[in-house]
């Protein structure tokens, strides 16, 4: 096999790993949908917090610019997936500052201004770095260590499902939604030989095997104590 059609297969294998990304990033994106539709049924955010979008909103905007070829070259796809990403978190809490109560409002539009103003520094100051090799080193660890404080939110969830047993908490499909964008964008790092992008998706993959091991075993011991009582009361 040459060079060249070594080459092409990488490229292309590069490309699957990176679309097959945006595609299961996506159905992450699309996954609060649910709750919104509540929120403007009844009129009111009642008891759901908005942090958890003020946070995908700015890991979504480091890791778009990280993407440009501003800041690093041939990583269109991280742009793609986190533009659109940026898009859903702006109307998520866009949405919720319109039902929520005053004080949670002006709370919520404080950390928006405070993500807004964060970025633009970011993007300010990266752009006053003449040299390409350390722009990209720092606004790559930026959106490293923003990649890595994303996954390891979900470590509160698998804490909570060990000390309940219960699944309750975990939907199976956003865990399985996880584990698949990040074992997608890992390859595709590991594949582009960017270490900003295959180091935490890599830690992002295990703690999505880490959740989907949980959910099969105490799904499955919820299932057979069920069994177990179903045979007590029948006895």
């Amino acid at each position: 096999m040459s060079l060249f059609a070594a080459y092409s297969i990488c490229t292309v294998a590069k490309d699957a790993a990176g679309i097959a990304g945006n595609i299961f990033a996506f159905g992450l994106f699309v996954s609060p949908i649910p709750t919104f539709r509540r929120v403007i049924r009844n009129g009111s955010t009642e008891m759901f917090s908005g942090l958890p979008y003020v946070y995908s909103l700015i890991n979504c905007l480091i890791c778009m610019w990280y993407g440009t070829p501003l800041i690093s070259p041939d990583n269109l796809l991280v742009t793609t997936v986190n533009s659109i990403g940026a898009v859903f978190q702006f109307v998520y809490i866009v949405i919720f500052m319109m039902y929520a109560e005053k004080t949670k409002k002006m709370r919520m539009l404080g950390l928006l201004l405070a993500v807004l103003g964060i970025f633009a520094i970011i993007l300010g100051g990266s752009l006053q770095i003449s040299d390409n090799v350390t722009r990209r080193l720092f606004v790559g660890s930026l959106s490293c260590a923003s990649l890595i404080s994303m996954f390891a939110s979900p470590l509160f969830i698998i804490k909570l499902v060990i000390q309940t047993k219960s699944v309750e908490f975990m939907p199976f499909h956003l865990s399985l939604s996880t584990f698949l964008m990040s074992t997608s964008f890992c390859l595709y790092g590991l594949l582009n030989e960017d270490p900003f992008i295959y180091g935490p998706n890599g830690i992002g993959t295990i703690l999505g095997i880490v959740q989907l091991i949980l959910y099969f075993y105490y799904e499955n011991k919820s299932r057979e104590d069920s069994s177990e009582h179903l045979v007590v009361s029948y006895a």
